[in-house]
């Protein structure tokens, strides 16, 4: 049986107008839209509040004022909402290895080697509310098409898993727009020879959707509603760190036990060093308390190095000079103030000269 991966997509809730309800609580429990007053701008996004009535984004001002003549509508700060998802994305980029970042408000995550998905979901959840006071809505499932319509799912601050045993049936209800990668126009093009849900195009003959869409697109969208899609998780940019976290299924105050985990980390963590031909300077250990209550403990040496002894010693010793007040609810490792190996040998063979 092939293994499956394990990927889940995440966006923040309603992003622009979460952040200014965020920023202007006179906003909340109100609907709000951003995209500014003028009868030429776009809806850029709107509140929860607002969608009731019908407003959605990419929609004209014109058309939301109809929908929605009592909303707010407020034009958007740039600057502000790319703090804030700077924020969020690098702690995500800080807790996990693979992570595609898509969008302003997106990512992809793999976790397939990290454990119960479920509660990767809600760790993250809770750490982006606490690091911002924003929600966020995360879709699970095995492969990255999935994952973003089950994020879809639960709206907003929800989470929901898309297994392999609910292919086909979960989707075959959905209107075709919920397909990613087919646009609106396409969607309309399908809807005007009768295929509206994913169940019409279950059943139109592929060649003649090759005819409409093309055949590389159509055989990608056949296979999408399939539930296949192997497209990887990437990671784009540099690493500025690298870290492994977990969530404990039973508090524990066990210096052993806990020393134990963060020797699984130390390995994993070195091995992709290693493959990234990279080096560390600096260590730090995580630590949140059954309580909540968490802190992070740093070291930095005196030099980058992957040497796994050297960076053995320096984990042990860091985590020894930690005195745990309280049972520990999660536990973590990161390496960070990173350098290439090319780097250093290049600085080893200018000093001969």
């Amino acid at each position: 049986m092939t293994h499956l991966r394990k990927i889940i997509h995440f966006d923040i809730d309603a992003f622009f107008a979460s952040v200014e309800q965020l920023d202007h609580p006179e906003y909340r429990g109100k609907p709000l839209i951003v995209g500014g007053d003028s009868d030429r701008s776009v809806v850029s996004t709107c509140s929860y509040e607002a969608r009731v009535y019908g407003v959605r984004s990419a929609m004209s001002i014109v058309v939301a004022k109809k929908l929605c003549p009592n909303g707010l509508y407020v034009y958007g700060n740039m600057r502000r909402y790319g703090e804030i998802s700077k924020q969020i994305f690098s702690m995500v980029e800080e807790t996990f290895d693979v992570m595609q970042q898509v969008s302003i408000d997106e990512a992809y995550i793999d976790v397939t080697e990290l454990g119960d998905p479920w509660e990767i979901a809600r760790d993250l959840k809770e750490k982006v509310f606490a690091l911002t006071g924003l929600t966020i809505s995360v879709g699970i499932s095995y492969n990255k098409f999935l994952a973003k319509l089950a994020s879809d799912w639960n709206k907003p601050n929800g989470i929901f898993e898309i297994k392999q045993s609910d292919i086909p049936s979960i989707l075959l209800p959905l209107p075709i727009i919920k397909i990613h990668g087919l646009g609106k126009k396409t969607c309309e093009k399908l809807n005007r020879i009768g295929i509206f849900t994913i169940e019409d195009l279950y059943q139109y003959p592929t060649d003649l959707l090759n005819n409409i869409i093309g055949e590389s697109w159509a055989k990608e969208i056949v296979d999408r509603i399939h539930g296949i899609d192997e497209r990887p998780v990437k990671e784009y940019g540099e690493r500025k760190s690298y870290g492994k976290e977990t969530t404990l299924e039973v508090d524990s105050d066990d210096r052993a036990m806990l020393m134990g985990i963060l020797e699984q980390y130390l390995i994993r963590i070195h091995k992709k060093l290693d493959e990234k031909g990279l080096m560390a300077k600096t260590l730090t250990i995580k630590i949140k308390y059954f309580d909540f209550e968490h802190f992070t403990k740093s070291h930095s040496m005196e030099y980058h190095t992957n040497d796994y002894r050297v960076l053995q010693e320096t984990l042990h010793r860091l985590f020894e000079s930690i005195e745990l007040a309280k049972p520990v609810r999660l536990i973590g490792l990161t390496f960070s103030n990173l350098e290439d190996v090319d780097y250093k040998q290049f600085n080893m063979l200018e000093s001969l000269f």
